[in-house]
């Protein structure tokens, strides 16, 4: 692939600590785009179209890069839990998640110099949890701007009992699926020259 510059489309500080620990360089364009649920759309749907148009936006923001972007939600059955508007909503999102196992989903997508997409799931299953518990931890202040309104590498590790899957699709970015687009799209990772 040459010279070609990565770019990840996205404002948010975990994607970008997770691409940084690839050892890849990158640059970071922060697409504003509207992000809301279709009527209707079934949540792996909309996180690979959301995605694919962070990354389409990022292409035109950046032409001749290889652009990278992700789109994250936690799904209990057919519900997607998006970022809680208060506190209030952390504690409905933590005690709706309690003792129960719900999925992460994560679209990436590339566009620019090379066009790929995949959806990653991770199961996670939270442990039941006290109204104690739910309380301290919605007043801590980390759910609030997390998907469903926890953080696994924070605080809401205690939370959670067990995942399945890719433990860095639950922070926001699934690396070894996101090593192997960037590897099938001919970007050199820092491992290809040894």
């Amino acid at each position: 692939m040459g010279q070609v510059t990565l770019v990840l489309a996205s404002a948010s500080p975990r994607r970008r600590a997770l691409l940084q620990g690839l050892g890849v360089a990158f640059d970071a364009v922060a697409p504003g785009l509207d992000e809301s649920v279709r009527p209707g759309e079934p949540p792996r749907d909309y996180v690979l179209r959301v995605a694919v148009e962070k990354a389409a936006a990022g292409a035109r923001l950046r032409p001749g890069a290889l652009v990278l972007a992700a789109d994250t939600s936690v799904v209990l059955g057919d519900r997607i839990l998006g970022k809680p508007a208060g506190e209030a909503e952390a504690r409905e999102m933590v005690r709706a998640l309690s003792g129960r196992r719900h999925s992460v989903l994560t679209g990436v997508a590339l566009d620019g110099a090379a066009r790929a997409s995949a959806v990653v799931e991770t199961a996670v299953w939270f442990r039941p949890l006290s109204e104690a518990e739910i309380a301290w931890y919605a007043s801590t202040g980390e759910p609030l701007d997390k998907a469903g309104a926890y953080a696994i590498q924070g605080a809401g590790g205690v939370l959670v009992q067990r995942i399945e899957g890719s433990a860095s699709n639950v922070v926001g970015l699934p690396l070894a699926e996101t090593a192997e687009l960037l590897r099938q799209a001919g970007f050199p990772l820092p491992w290809s020259a040894r």
